[in-house]
């Protein structure tokens, strides 16, 4: 059982939501009736991960919090470094799940006091950096990078250390926290590294964060933050020794000593980063009295001050009105205004008093009243203060797993927050915080009347940011990121043009980025493009010139991270915003831009920056409605196949001189898929098939002769490559061929007569299909009229309709069998998705071949098309090209704004946009009824037209010749 007393756990405040969780359980009775209530009706976010792992829970509950986060720890502690990365990334996140649940329920229950919360958070990061650190050591030694004096243990003398800062390095890690590293190396432990050293330990940082940070079915471990580093505009990740004792002896700034109280190395050469941190210790610790840094102390506390939006509120105002949307962390009387005293303090005195240097608040506010720095009464308050503050902070983490420190802004939310409190509502609850949080302010101001004068204060503020908008929660970020920018700091803000420029777009940029859903995020993603800038007159200027465009770029930073990467990534592509290129200029500029052109390599260093730019372009017009998503697949198809109709000549031509001609001969690129129907996605692949055709007996003329098949064949493998071949700008497309005939077994171009015969003799149905999407976009003009007719007639003997149908309802249970849908949103795979719309239209097309226009490879005009020729109904196909729209436009916009495979939970800010797309009426509230509503209908349909889907009947391929469809 628990280990505690009588552990006494908080009423629900959803008696529904908790009543399901029980449920899920079964019978459950005493104490585990209580948890399961607690957590069910007070925490979605406990509930979700309760009911995922009941095991889990069960321990819990029988052995106590302490036990199962012992031992899940100790599991980490002998896990083999040496294991694959995908088991290592694993076992840590199965840690991270652990720890996580077991926490929070000893918090809960009142098991844990805040240092064993906390304690137990900063444990669990402290074992997995531990873990992923050796782990990457060890592949790096195994792989000859590194030499390891101790392959058993990889992290002795290795010469890389993390050192941990903020929370973790205080062992004060919240309930969400992400963790704040420093990663250096010592590259004079390394100089026969296979690699560049510095190379080597990038990669490594960069592994590292991957390992901790990418959230996968196991979900992640932490979230890592990097930019404590030296000078993080201009340096690696990871950092040299030399160059971080450089940094901080010469530019090292006030607020980098106060950060580095907290620094600890945690992982890695454990001695390396102790001999580190003394080395710094006189930055930090000066003997004498800083006036300069006092003066910086002073400045930040006026930037607190000047934000708005913070205040305790008006004293005749009810307890819980006072506290509505109050920030714990921020606000008046909050964690940072204690952090805050005891920090300064230990900066002022702690130079002469060795025993003040301790990185853990609480210990630092005794310290500082055992040295007579602080009133014991007053220490004391602080002392109590943060611990119920820090309490309350982490219970409103637990509620949805978020990075939150504000109070509910409503009184019904306030006082369901009290129930999960223990209290009987929000406004005993304000009550019990608001004498707290009134001593700690009064402590906060009074504490600067005690700090000794410097000589001239006058200027030491330097200019205060303008009102931050009540929208933002995390001002504290905002006002450390302005005092960068006003200092220089980032490259692009070196000089005062620059500067200048920015702090006077500083209030539209904020108005603008607090209208964002997610604003905080927003902001930090504008801040992480501004240190990743090389230079900031030219495009502050832009945005000086256009200030509308400053509300196109915070909706890119508020709604779509994957495009903020790219613009962090490649600056030059903010001049997207000015312009969206007309489509139909493609083939134009980007065949002028590779005439003249030496080599493949260098048209492709031409063409990628126009690909990339044009890609961005066509993306922010969907994403700011300048482009639907019929125009949008329209243009991203028109570019696609304008840069193989530019890179194919040189291709063509580098091929030639190497292996002479073929008389006769020729080749032509059929697109299928998404580029053959026009209708491309960001990031869609590009299925591509490669026919030629040459007189019999034909052999090159060139020194390597080579008959006709392997001639065609490499030109073939040549354009794949120039497509696929990474450049600075990335590669171009993901090309796949497995649609051609026979596969990924057959060869990768085919001649015109093997073409024609294999889809008399052998063809499949799905093949069939996939050739209703076929369409000629490079090679000469009489072999492309050759092709066509080639295609049509392939797709006329699709044969018996009744065949056709069952093949098509047959593939559909394969592909949902072999690879289903991850969540509702894989709009594309998912029962009544995308995928049966476009089945259900290339199916009709194939059984109704014959009738005139039915042909279309576009899957809402075909649709249109058989509804004219009365093979559809006219409801069912408006209904199907709503949906296809809709599903287009709903996995296109995933794409945009998030990349990648579509998260079950969306993140707001996409969320928002969504109810748009399903049509006038749909809203928030309605959308996952809507979402299901219409795939319900695409299914009916898909049913009806082409075929029930009980999987009864075999397939006539097996899975391991699935089709490409996916």
């Amino acid at each position: 059982m628990i280990r505690a007393p009588n552990p006494r756990y908080p009423d629900p405040a959803d008696h529904a939501a908790s009543a399901r969780l029980i449920d899920v359980f079964g019978a459950a009775g005493g104490k585990m009736a209580r948890l399961l209530a607690a957590i069910g009706g007070n925490s979605p976010y406990l509930r979700e991960r309760a009911s995922a792992e009941p095991a889990l829970l069960r321990a819990i509950a029988a052995d106590g919090p302490r036990t199962v986060i012992g031992r899940a720890l100790a599991t980490l502690a002998t896990t083999p470094f040496t294991a694959p990365r995908a088991e290592i990334a694993a076992s840590l996140r199965l840690a991270k799940r652990q720890v996580a649940l077991a926490t929070a329920i000893g918090d809960i229950g009142g098991v844990l006091d805040l240092a064993g919360i906390t304690g137990a958070l900063s444990d669990l990061a402290e074992a997995t950096l531990t873990l992923a650190t050796n782990h990457l050591l060890a592949s790096d030694a195994a792989l000859g990078k590194l030499h390891l004096p101790n392959s058993l243990a990889p992290a002795q003398g290795c010469g890389f250390v993390v050192l941990a800062m903020g929370k973790l390095g205080a062992r004060e890690l919240n309930y969400s926290s992400d963790i704040d590293l420093i990663l250096l190396h010592d590259p004079d432990l390394h100089p026969y590294s296979s690699d560049g050293v510095g190379q080597i330990f990038a990669r490594l940082a960069r592994d590292l964060t991957g390992l901790m940070s990418t959230i996968d079915a196991g979900g992640y471990v932490f979230r890592v933050d990097l930019r404590l580093r030296p000078d993080p505009a201009s340096t690696p990740p990871c950092v040299s020794l030399l160059a971080a004792l450089a940094y901080y002896e010469s530019q090292g700034q006030t607020w980098e000593r106060a950060a580095m109280i907290k620094a600890r190395p945690v992982a890695g050469d454990l001695a390396m980063g102790a001999r580190f941190l003394a080395d710094i210790s006189p930055f930090v610790w000066r003997r004498y009295l800083d006036f300069a840094a006092i003066a910086d102390i002073r400045a930040m506390k006026q930037r607190i001050d000047a934000h708005k939006g913070t205040s305790l509120g008006n004293g005749d105002m009810p307890a819980a009105q006072r506290l509505l949307g109050h920030n714990l962390k921020l606000g008046q009387g909050g964690i940072r205004e204690i952090e805050f005293c005891a920090q300064t303090l230990q900066l002022v005195w702690g130079g002469r008093a060795p025993g003040l240097r301790l990185p853990a608040t609480l210990d630092a506010l005794a310290a500082l009243a055992a040295a007579g720095h602080l009133p014991a009464g007053t220490a004391a308050a602080l002392a109590d203060a943060y611990q119920v503050l820090r309490r309350t902070e982490h219970r409103l983490q637990m509620v949805d797993d978020r990075q939150t420190h504000s109070l509910p802004a409503t009184l019904a939310g306030l006082d369901r927050f009290a129930v999960f409190m223990g209290m009987a509502d929000g406004d005993h609850l304000a009550t019990h915080l608001l004498a707290h949080m009134a001593a700690v302010h009064a402590a906060f101001t009074a504490q600067f009347d005690s700090l000794p004068n410097p000589p001239d204060t006058a200027s030491s503020a330097g200019h205060l940011p303008p009102p931050i908008p009540a929208a933002f929660t995390r001002p504290e970020a905002i006002l450390a990121a302005t005092a960068a920018w006003e200092q220089g700091r980032p490259r692009a803000l070196r000089t005062d043009r620059a500067r200048g420029l920015l702090l006077g777009l500083l209030p539209k940029l904020l108005t603008a980025l607090a209208r964002q859903t997610a604003p905080d995020a927003a902001f930090a993603r504008f801040d992480d493009m501004l240190w990743r800038l090389p230079a900031g007159v030219q495009v502050f200027s832009m945005f000086g010139h256009h200030p509308e465009l400053l509300d196109r770029l915070a909706d890119v930073l508020g709604a779509a991270p994957f495009l903020a990467d790219h613009l962090a990534s490649v600056p030059a592509a903010l001049e997207g915003f000015l312009t969206l290129t007309l489509a139909d200029h493609h083939a134009a500029n980007l065949g002028g831009a590779v005439r003249g052109a030496a080599s493949v390599d260098d048209a492709l260093a031409r063409v990628a920056p126009l690909v990339r730019a044009e890609e961005f372009r066509l993306a922010l017009g969907e994403l700011d409605g300048r482009l639907g998503i019929d125009a949008a697949g329209l243009a991203r198809s028109r570019l696609a196949e304008a840069t193989i109709g530019a890179l194919l000549p040189v291709v063509l031509a580098d091929h030639r001189r190497r292996f002479g001609r073929i008389a006769g001969g020729g080749l032509v690129v059929v697109a299928l898929g998404k580029a053959g129907s026009r209708e491309m996605l960001a990031g869609s692949d590009l299925d591509l098939m490669v026919i030629y055709q040459h007189p019999d007996d034909a052999e090159s003329t060139g020194p390597k002769r080579l008959a006709a098949s392997p001639y065609f064949g490499r030109e073939a493998q040549s354009l794949v490559a120039a497509l696929t071949t990474p450049t600075r700008d990335g590669p171009l497309y993901s090309v796949d061929m497995r649609l051609r005939p026979s596969g990924s077994k057959g060869p990768v171009a085919v001649s015109l007569a093997g073409f024609v015969r294999y889809h008399r003799d052998s063809a499949r149905s799905w093949e069939r299909l996939a050739l209703t999407r076929a369409r000629v976009v490079a090679g000469p003009r009489g072999l492309a009229k050759d092709v066509r007719a080639a295609i049509r007639v392939a797709i006329l003997q699709a044969g018996d309709p009744g065949v056709v149908r069952a093949d098509t309802a047959a593939m559909r249970v394969l592909l949902a069998r072999e690879m289903p849908a991850k969540n509702p949103w894989d709009v594309k795979r998912r029962a009544g998705g995308l995928m049966e719309v476009e089945f259900i239209a290339q199916c009709l097309q194939l059984t109704h071949a014959t009738r005139p226009g039915v042909l279309q490879p576009t899957t809402r005009v075909a649709l249109r098309n058989l509804a004219r020729a009365g093979v559809l109904v006219r409801a069912d196909a408006d209904l199907l090209i709503h949906a296809d729209q809709v599903w287009r436009g709903v996995q296109g916009l995933l794409r945009i704004t998030l990349g990648g495979e579509p998260p079950a939970v969306l993140p707001e800010p996409v969320l928002a946009r969504l109810p748009a797309m399903f049509g006038a009426k749909a809203s928030a509230a309605t959308l996952e009824v809507d979402r299901e509503q219409l795939a319900a209908q695409v299914r009916a349909i898909f049913v009806q037209l082409v075929g029930p889907l009980d999987g009864g009947d075999q397939p006539i391929f097996g899975a391991e010749t699935a089709p490409k469809f996916l």
